[in-house]
């Protein structure tokens, strides 16, 4: 640079100098943006959520050809021998399928929490002026639309080889909803796990071990009337059979108050118990 060409622009800076002054004044006198809401800022956790999805699109395989296959694979396995027929089976088996499926992809909201820790984001998002639960609470939203996906999914499959439901459109939506809601409160057990757990290898490993016999272990398959009596006591008190219950009997087009109150009622401890558990590890990680 020539010595003439930096004497000009010394003098450029000089001259704008007060007029820096003035800008530098002016934003300091001007208010700051107002801190994110706790919805904005849930919103824009569970934004994020769903751009990893759109980066990595072969995470959705466990909401979409896994469904399928599960489907598939017990209706024409035991309908036979069960209920006579694939067509009377599929009836009574795809709420109850559905909703196995729906609770067993919770878990992966723990693996998403212990990866985060693992690579030093969540360390980042702790020093962000928002609501402290936004980042979790960002993360079940995120979920939501898995489990709208993998529902929307075993719905089509269940009507091409039969399904019928007898509550219409009204009946498909409210089970839905009911099992949604269910599923977002079940996931903070994951989140509490993955905050608590030190690899994500683990998080899947303990959760499977909750999942399988709590889904296995109800009426998602068969009516609990065949099982022995011990084993109907337990059968018949899980939040899975109530949920699998109150779903199917509204899609059936009937109303199950008492399981619809023991669902809501379960869904609203595991949020309250494990949501209150799953901060306090968050504050103090």
């Amino acid at each position: 640079m020539s010595t003439a060409t930096a004497k000009t622009e010394l003098e450029g800076v000089a001259l704008a100098a007060p007029d820096k002054e003035r800008l530098s004044a002016l934003l300091v006198g001007r208010e700051r943006p107002p801190r994110p809401s706790a919805l904005s800022a849930s919103m824009t956790f569970g934004w994020r959520a769903m751009l990893k999805i759109k980066h990595v699109p072969e995470q959705l395989f466990d909401v979409t050809a896994f469904p399928i296959m599960l489907v598939l694979m017990y209706t024409y396995l035991f309908g036979g021998a069960l209920a006579g027929s694939t067509e009377e089976y599929i009836q009574f088996l795809l709420p109850g399928i559905m909703v196995m499926s729906v609770v067993m992809i919770t878990m992966y909201t723990g693996i998403a929490v212990n990866t985060d820790i693992a690579k030093g984001v969540f360390d980042r998002f702790r020093t962000l002026p928002i609501w402290r639960p936004a980042p979790m609470v960002g993360y079940l939203l995120g979920d939501v639309l898995r489990y709208l996906l993998a529902s929307v999914v075993m719905l089509a499959i269940g009507m091409i080889i039969g399904f019928r439901p007898g509550g219409g459109v009204l009946g498909v939506l409210a089970g839905v909803a009911l099992l949604v809601l269910f599923s977002f409160a079940f996931s903070w057990i994951w989140t509490m796990f993955g905050l608590l757990l030190r690899s994500e290898k683990s998080v899947m490993g303990v959760s499977m071990m909750v999942i399988f016999p709590l889904t296995f272990l109800s009426n998602v398959f068969v009516d609990p009337k065949t099982m022995p009596g011990w084993l109907q006591a337990f059968v018949n008190n899980s939040p899975v059979t109530h949920l699998a219950t109150a779903v199917r009997e509204l899609m059936a087009g009937n109303w199950p108050a008492s399981d619809i109150a023991w669902t809501l009622g379960w869904a609203g401890v595991l949020m309250v118990v494990f949501g209150a558990v799953t901060m306090r590890l968050y504050n103090r990680k």
